[in-house]
């Protein structure tokens, strides 16, 4: 029989089910073993803090409430605290000095037994900062003591803070910002309440500057507003206008204009136009020659003040305030001539220049003068001095010149063909019903005020004279003459002189009379004759003392007739 081997099993390998079920069987126990573990270390910490615990800013972590006691007790007996100031400065507050002592009253011991000592775990990585009352204790009344001598709070070491500001103007340069002065002065109630806590905290060190206690200034440099109104008052202050006055210079720059600005109440730069009148004012002042007192030596000689009438410069201070203060707003330098309600020649020795009507009613002989050279002479016929109607003195700018003018009053209507007003309704103009000039026919067969003068004379005045030139009129003591000229300017003695035809004025009813200031001189009776234009032979004196053995007559200005006479009113 054959011998046959019995066949052999195979072994089954354990499955995934099992190995799973192995390794739920190891977590479990891991972590039944890790929770009991966990519970077990946390029993710890039903003495001791929790790992990162602060209290009152004291490391308390893993120590008992006994132990936090002996390193506050320990930490009190030599504490000191610097206080570090803005200055750099260091001042100390000791302990001992304020009675410095800990006190315990259990509540560290409350703290631990109120840990959940299954949650030890969580604290490892975060921190926590707990506070009780007071552990320890000082005399307040100390410690305000010695608050009050910190140099942050004693009033006479500290300096007080000071907003940014802009400076005050400075020659040359203009305005700039002054940087705002932080100061050490401190708020004492927090400063009190930083020193407390780092007390309390036995901090060893305190910044007043870190803890924000200093009283710091609202405006600083950097500020927008600030920097705007600088700007504006720099535009102001480097704003130059120079004015002309003849060889004279007024300057205005930044040296005055500073003295017209300022930072308005809305914090606005402002310019303050009161003060830029006033300026205006000076200068009207100082050059304005309107209505003032001429001085002038005359064709004859001698030299006379006039006075009275209007001619001369004169500033419209109203406007020319306003332009220059746009000016200075604006920040537009420049040279510049002021605005003026009326100007004369020359910003010379006279105002009147060169070119004139020189018209001397004592002798009732004028003079016209074209850029210094005598154009034409020629005796005249002025206002009826028995009537109230004499021509005043005073110097006067020509109003306008027009041919072909009517000159009205109530009871006449005068035709003229030339009419060059300067005083109102007084002016110069041909007189072509009269037969004679000159001598005293003024005086009781005189116009209503107006210089009448032979058509020939009243046609070169009018051809080369301009609105605005000045007309002078005098008196000049011992230059009357009874001697009298036609219109062609020969003498007609008074021993044949024929009645003056009369003058559709002598009919008219009276007019206002002359101002007041301007009466007749008396009468000479031993006057010299006064040389006419067309019998002259000794040179006469022009403005300035030249004189002109001749008489040169520029070429004429070509004017427009009117074509029809217009009225004027009063009086020829």
């Amino acid at each position: 029989m054959e011998n046959r081997r019995p066949r052999s099993r195979k072994k089954k390998k354990p499955g995934i089910v099992f190995w799973a079920a192995l390794a739920g069987i190891i977590i479990l126990a891991a972590a039944g073993i890790f929770f009991l573990v966990t519970l077990q270390m946390g029993k710890k910490y039903e003495t001791v803090f929790f790992p990162n615990t602060a209290i009152n800013g004291v490391d308390a972590s893993e120590k008992t409430p006994e132990q936090v006691e002996q390193l506050i007790a320990s930490g009190i007996e030599n504490y000191e605290l610097t206080i570090r100031g803005r200055q750099e400065e260091t001042e100390i507050i000791k302990g001992s000095e304020i009675g410095l002592k800990a006190v315990f009253d259990g509540s560290l011991e409350e703290l631990v037994a109120a840990q959940d000592t299954s949650q030890w775990l969580s604290h490892r990585n975060t921190p926590q900062e707990l506070e009780i009352d007071t552990m320890v204790q000082y005399d307040q009344e100390l410690l305000d003591e010695k608050l009050s001598m910190l140099s942050c709070l004693n009033e006479e070491k500290i300096i007080k803070p000071e907003n940014a500001k802009v400076s005050e103007y400075i020659p040359g340069t203009g305005y700039e910002i002054v940087p705002e002065v932080m100061g050490t002065e401190a708020d004492l109630d927090k400063t009190r309440a930083a020193v407390q806590k780092a007390i309390t905290n036995l901090n060893p060190e305190i910044s007043l500057e870190e803890e924000g206690v200093y009283i710091d200034p609202q405006i600083r440099s950097d500020d927008a507003v600030l920097a705007k109104q600088a700007e504006d008052l720099n535009r102001f202050v480097k704003t130059t206008v120079t004015y002309s006055f003849g060889n004279q210079m007024e300057v205005v720059n930044g040296d005055l204009i500073s003295q017209w600005v300022g930072i308005g109440e809305d914090g606005q730069a402002y310019l303050d136009g009161g003060k830029v009148t006033a300026y205006v004012k000076e200068l009207a002042s100082k050059y304005d020659t309107y209505n003032q007192s001429k001085t002038l030596k005359t064709s004859y000689g001698k030299t006379v003040t006039i006075k009275g009438g209007v001619y001369g410069w004169r500033i419209d201070q109203s406007a020319e305030a306003d332009e220059l203060a746009a000016l200075i707003r604006a920040g537009e330098s420049r040279n510049r001539e002021p605005v003026y309600k009326q100007k004369a020649a020359s910003h010379g020795d006279n105002d009147y220049g060169s070119t004139y009507v020189e018209i001397n009613l004592t002798a009732q002989h004028l003079f016209f003068y074209k850029d210094g050279k005598l154009l034409v002479e020629s005796d005249f016929v002025s206002g009826n001095q028995s009537r109230g109607w004499a021509t005043p003195a005073g110097s006067y700018p020509l109003t306008y010149k027009q041919r072909n003018a009517v000159l009205t009053g109530e009871d006449y209507k005068t035709p003229v063909d030339y009419w060059m007003p300067f005083n109102g309704g007084i002016g110069l103009h041909d007189a072509s019903w009269r037969s004679s000039f000159g001598g005293t026919l003024y005086k009781t067969g005189g116009s209503h005020g107006c210089i009448n003068l032979p058509p020939s004379v009243a046609k070169i005045i009018f051809e080369n004279i301009s609105a605005g030139d000045p007309i002078l009129c005098y008196h000049l003591e011992g230059t009357e003459s009874s001697v009298t000229t036609n219109a062609s300017g020969q003498k007609i003695q008074p021993t044949t002189q024929a009645p003056t035809t009369a003058a559709p004025e002598t009919t008219a009813a009276p007019e206002t009379s002359a101002p007041a200031e301007t009466t007749a001189p008396p009468e000479t009776t031993a006057a010299p004759e006064t040389t006419t234009a067309a019998e002259t032979t000794a040179p006469v004196q022009g403005p300035g003392g030249e004189t002109s053995s001749s008489q040169e007559i520029g070429p004429g200005i070509e004017m427009e007739s009117t074509g029809s006479r217009q009225e004027i009113g009063p009086g020829v």
